[in-house]
């Protein structure tokens, strides 16, 4: 338990670099996107059941779907801001995921970021109710347990940059997708639309939000990975 909760070395300056390149090349082409972007679709759902979770709402379930869409249904108030607190959770999770990573990796607590990531997947596992959705979150659990488990110090550390690395870039890129779907008439019912129903602010102002959100995260969270 002490190893979890230690301090572990911080890893060569190359290292970061290299796993902030294997992170790039996992977002920027279409290709290996189609499939990395399921760990997105991971976070944001999860995002939603968190914070529906939180503000009091009863979370009946979370669906992954094969083209990296998401499903989270909560019951509780339709208004109110618990409901716009979960609807604005999606977008702005998988940045935050990553900038709280980037903290947690400047300080050197590397065991400790591999075992959270553990517990949430193993968590969100509990409310997911379609069987990709399941596979999906396993086989991501699996993959941190068996590296934090199994493998050594240097190991650990490329995994842990990488994972909070793709958190931190592949956030930014579904706001610019989802942007430009809504430019082309569609997505008419994204969260981006649905806060706009709740609050009467217009969603281009709610895709404004989600944007600096994930761009400030990367940029504060880059520092922090990089050591500036």
């Amino acid at each position: 338990m002490s190893d979890v909760f230690g301090i572990q070395p911080a890893p060569e300056q190359w290292l970061v670099l290299a796993t902030a390149a294997a992170a790039l090349l996992a977002v920027v082409p279409r290709a290996i996107w189609r499939l990395s972007r399921n760990a997105i679709t991971i976070a944001h759902e999860g995002g939603h059941g968190l914070i529906a979770l939180v503000t009091g709402r009863r979370l009946d379930g979370i669906r992954l779907h094969s083209d990296t869409s998401g499903l989270t249904v909560s019951r509780g108030r339709p208004t109110g801001l618990g409901m716009i607190l979960t609807a604005a959770a999606g977008y702005t999770a998988p940045p935050l995921l990553g900038l709280g990573g980037a903290w947690l990796l400047s300080a050197h607590r590397i065991t400790l970021l591999l075992w959270l990531a553990t517990a949430l997947l193993l968590a969100m596992l509990v409310m997911i109710r379609n069987a990709y959705g399941a596979l999906s979150v396993i086989l991501t659990g699996a993959a941190f347990l068996l590296v934090s488990w199994l493998t050594e110090p240097d190991v650990q550390s490329g995994f842990a940059y990488t994972a909070v690395w793709f958190l931190l870039l592949g956030g930014v890129r579904p706001t610019f997708e989802l942007q430009a779907k809504r430019r082309h008439g569609g997505a008419p019912d994204s969260d981006a639309d649905q806060l706009a129903r709740l609050t009467h602010v217009p969603p281009l102002l709610w895709l404004f939000l989600f944007h600096a959100v994930s761009l400030c995260s990367l940029i504060g969270g880059g520092r922090w990975l990089l050591g500036l």
